[in-house]
């Protein structure tokens, strides 16, 4: 009889099986990643492209802002988390390159392997990273962030990392996530940019309670000072961890960085015109083209550009809540859309120095407008026959015009019909319902003193065809709250945009979002097309199909008229005090304040 091999041996094939099974898992792990098409940078790459390598370390940044903070905890629903945390605290996995549409390379982890489909993606972490109390970060730190963030995180967290139905430890230093069926390809980049927590001191028990405690991360910066919701002050780490990687090379040079909050915008640019604070990325046009005549100024004390952007204007809006009765009719929605006269305001109120915003990808080539559909915008949207106007697959959004001198006759009767139409007559100088019996009324939500004039100006525009509108100026916590938890009629809202967009566009405009508090689907859109067209640009595998597939979610967005477009400007506004200094080549966003450097012997 032929003896039994021993338990030894038996274990010794099963852990070689396991390891060449792993080995094969793994495939050919890389420096990085890209959502589409090649890395820009090679594995031996010495910085990304929008940076100073030789930029001297040193010095303090102040940036002031509105606003204010109520929790250092970025990740949960409840608070308003102070910011740069995320950036400056937390690290992930990989870290995105801002001179590539949507490239990840490596941080936390050392490489990134996924196969063709992107049905999985391994990680293998980098030996020497560290938390910020010393403590080495470990499979089991990734694993635990996952869970914690999945089970208790921000509904963004909780949506994209649902979609990982296995995680597995391999070896010592590799992590494997697989993914459910669903073709997302986005989701290996999802998780390379997954924040990582520290296990022994992020625990279940206390994730979601609110804190002000100084949190423990693997980042470049330590909190130092908090003056509760007034000022959070950094200190960079100088025992950080990743200081030599290529991916931080020229970044992270400020030894302090402090971010003070203000509750009045006067205020706050009367300390900027002293030196209080020494950055200001300008939004108001007014103080753009008439403020920046101040002593500093003049004396080259202070010194001001406009930044050209390479990526998207995203949507800056007035945002209708389709959940209320008042603004379910999409004709209703378009009638509305008419009433606002941006011509009027951008010369009387901007110095005609805004642009009117024709898609939610403006100004790059992600957007719909002047574009008739193509052939594979055409094969994905033939399911939705009514999703999309024809004047907008003809050839785009185009926003209604007026005059500019404020009379917009024209524009008023088209909205009067669209509103009879659905069900409203005007009685005197009020529009009623013809069902209810009841008034047009409702309320638009802001936080921005900013907003008010261009508000008020748009509530008498209505008043003009029986609408009753009012506009309401709370403090920035109950702003956040209220459209946490869509309690609002109207409101102000800007999405950001990308050159890649992806998961992301879920969490604005799925079904599911609409229904998610938390969530950024403040309009509420529940539109099958929508959900088709994001599951279409997640799956796109080339850039063609992707830029198509972007393209038609834009004109279903669009023809459901869910928002009233704003305006976007030509570039980001810059306004630096003259001993801070910053890359010439610029990053496709624009300027990242981790670039910025202190020249030496100066204040």
């Amino acid at each position: 009889m032929k003896p039994f091999p021993s338990l030894t041996l038996i274990a010794t094939l099963l852990s070689w099986q396991a390891g060449f099974t792993a080995q094969k898992a793994h495939g050919a792990p890389a420096h990085g990643i890209s959502m589409h098409g090649n890395l820009k940078h090679k594995a031996n790459f010495k910085q990304f492209g929008f940076v100073n390598p030789d930029a001297p370390k040193g010095g303090r940044l102040v940036y002031g802002a509105i606003g204010g903070f109520d929790s250092l905890n970025p990740f949960i629903v409840r608070g308003r988390p102070a910011p740069n945390l995320r950036n400056y605290i937390f690290e992930s996995l990989m870290t995105r390159a801002y001179d590539e549409p949507f490239s990840l390379y490596g941080l936390l982890a050392e490489t990134i392997d996924t196969p063709e489909d992107r049905s999985w993606v391994a990680f293998k972490i980098n030996k020497n990273a560290r938390f910020s109390d010393g403590k080495a970060v470990t499979i089991e730190d990734i694993i635990h962030s996952h869970a914690l963030l999945r089970d208790m995180g921000r509904p963004n967290h909780r949506f994209y990392y649902s979609k990982v139905t296995k995680v597995e430890k391999i070896g010592s230093d590799t992590v494997k996530f697989t993914f459910k069926p669903e073709g997302d390809r986005e989701m290996p980049l999802i998780m390379g940019l997954m924040p990582i927590l520290p296990k022994h001191i992020y625990s279940k028990d206390s994730f979601e309670i609110n804190t002000l405690k100084a949190p423990t991360g693997s980042g470049p910066y330590l909190v130092d000072k908090i003056d509760a919701g007034s000022s959070i002050s950094f200190k960079r780490n100088p025992n950080y961890w990743g200081r030599d990687l290529a991916v931080n090379k020229g970044r992270y040079n400020l030894d302090h960085f402090v971010h003070i909050f203000y509750r009045d915008a006067n205020v706050l640019f009367e300390d900027f015109k002293k030196g209080v604070h020494h950055i200001r990325l300008e939004r108001d046009p007014n103080r753009w083209a008439k403020d920046y005549n101040f002593p500093a100024m003049k004396k080259g004390l202070v010194k001001r550009q406009t930044i050209k952007l390479a990526i998207p204007s995203g949507m800056n809006a007035l945002v209708f809540n389709t959940r209320r009765p008042v603004f379910a009719d999409r004709s209703v929605r378009e009638a509305l859309t008419l009433i606002f006269d941006f011509e009027w305001i951008n010369r009387n109120l901007y110095h005609n120095l805004y642009t009117r915003t024709r898609s939610f990808f403006d100004r790059s080539e992600l957007s719909s407008g002047d574009k008739p559909v193509d052939e594979y915008e055409q094969s994905l949207l033939s399911k939705y026959p009514d999703a999309v106007t024809k004047a907008i697959q003809a050839k785009g959004y185009e926003p209604p015009v007026s005059d500019g001198y404020g009379r917009n006759r024209n524009a008023r009767r088209r909205a009067l019909r669209l509103l009879i139409k659905a069900g409203y007559v005007l009685k005197g100088a009020e529009l009623i319902n013809k069902s209810s019996g009841k008034p047009f009324t409702f309320e638009i939500l802001t936080t921005s003193e900013d907003q008010v004039r261009l508000l008020l100006n748009y509530v008498s525009a209505l008043k003009l065809i029986g609408i009753k509108a009012k506009v309401r100026v709370v403090d920035s916590a109950q702003f956040q709250q209220r459209k946490n938890t869509f309690d609002f009629d109207m409101t102000d809202n800007e999405w950001r945009a990308s050159l890649s967009p992806g998961n992301e566009q879920s969490f604005r405009w799925s079904a599911k979002a609409a229904d998610s508090e938390g969530s950024y689907n403040f309009a509420g859109v529940k539109n099958p097309a929508a959900d088709a067209m994001i599951t279409a640009l997640l799956m796109a595998k080339s850039r063609k199909d992707f830029v198509s597939s972007v393209r038609a979610l834009d004109r279903v967005l669009l023809s459901g008229n869910y928002v009233i477009p704003l305006y976007h400007t030509p570039g980001q506004w810059l306004a630096i005090w003259s001993h801070l200094k910053h890359p010439a080549n610029t990053s496709l966003y624009g300027l990242r304040l981790d670039t910025i450097w202190q020249q030496p012997d100066t204040k």
